[in-house]
């Protein structure tokens, strides 16, 4: 249970260390990207995207190595334990999606839990930042005018 507690509380800072330094370059450089303003809102929308998946690899990643080599539980359901399920399960908690085709047994559940919380806080922030995006560069081209 130490190793899934010491892994967790890594992937939240990390994850959300990750997020803000993402989101911090890209706010540094988007006004300076020489596009259209409308086309910058796509490139938030996709740098978080890759910026989420990155994010949902680790936990995946995580999630597998606590199962194979530290034997701190198991992925239960049809598809069985293996690295894709991991990733699949990772990309299922994190969104909040929950299919429930796969579950946690063991002490891993404690990750599934926060990884759930983390994807949640991360999802928002990213549309807060889509948001903000939106609204200041949308209206340039009507202020032109």
């Amino acid at each position: 249970m130490l190793a899934v507690t010491l892994a967790t509380l890594l992937l939240l800072a990390l994850t959300t260390l990750i997020h803000y330094e993402v989101l911090g370059a890209l706010n540094a450089r988007l006004s300076q990207l020489p596009i259209p303003g409308r086309s910058k809102v796509l490139v938030v929308l996709m740098v978080a995207f890759a910026a989420h998946v990155l994010e949902m690899l680790l936990y995946g990643f995580a999630l597998y190595g606590l199962i194979a080599y530290a034997g701190e539980g198991n992925l239960v359901g049809p598809a069985g334990f293996s690295l894709a399920s991991c990733m699949y399960f990772s990309a299922e908690t994190y969104t909040s999606l929950g299919f429930g085709d796969l579950a946690p047994v063991g002490p891993i559940r404690l990750m599934a839990g926060a990884e759930a919380l983390n994807g949640l806080l991360l999802i928002g922030w990213s549309a807060s930042y889509l948001y903000l995006a939106m609204e200041r560069f949308w209206g340039k081209r009507e202020q032109r005018r």
